[in-house]
Order: structure tokens, then sequence, then C-alpha cells
């Protein structure tokens, strides 16, 4: 039996890596000023993101602020950027 039914939304997000003298990843959104991370591979960097914008969706939402990400898609804007998928629900 489903108790009740959520809402699936994807938003698209633009990243831009960007590779530290360290060796490490930094990710960052062009769209999005706030979202950025950092991790030790490109994987860990864009998984870490991944979670930052997801939980960035669900705060900007509860405080009923405008999310800088389209449901639709963006085009890219050069070789170095690329988009994923953040799926919330509501």
């Amino acid at each position: 039996m489903i108790k009740s039914l959520k809402k699936v939304f994807e938003y698209e997000l633009l990243i831009k890596l960007v590779a530290q003298e360290d060796g490490s990843f930094v990710a960052i959104s062009p769209a999005w000023k706030d979202c950025y991370a950092q991790g030790d591979t490109i994987d860990e960097a864009i998984l870490e993101i991944t979670a930052v914008a997801q939980t960035l969706i669900e705060l900007y939402k509860e405080e009923g602020m405008e999310i800088p990400l389209k449901l639709q898609s963006q085009k890219k804007t050069d070789s170095s950027s690329f988009s994923v998928p953040i799926f919330v629900t509501s």
C-alpha cells in the first residue's frame, strides 16, 4: 500500500572542474555561487557538489528562495564544463 506520493523534480547542474596544485579538484557551478565542493578525485568532487546542490535546493525551497537552476537543459559554455542531473522530492 502506498502511503503518500511525492513529486520528483529534476534540475540540471552545470559544473566546472578546477584542478588544484595539490592534485585535488574543486567543482563549482557557474550558475549558483553558493554551490561548490572539493574532492581528492574528479568523481569525488562531482559526488560532493551533487550532494551540496540537493541540500541547497531543499534549503532554498524551505526558505522560499529562488533556486538558480532551471528545470530544463542549459547550454554548455565551454569544454571544461558539463551538467549532471539533480533529483529532489517534495
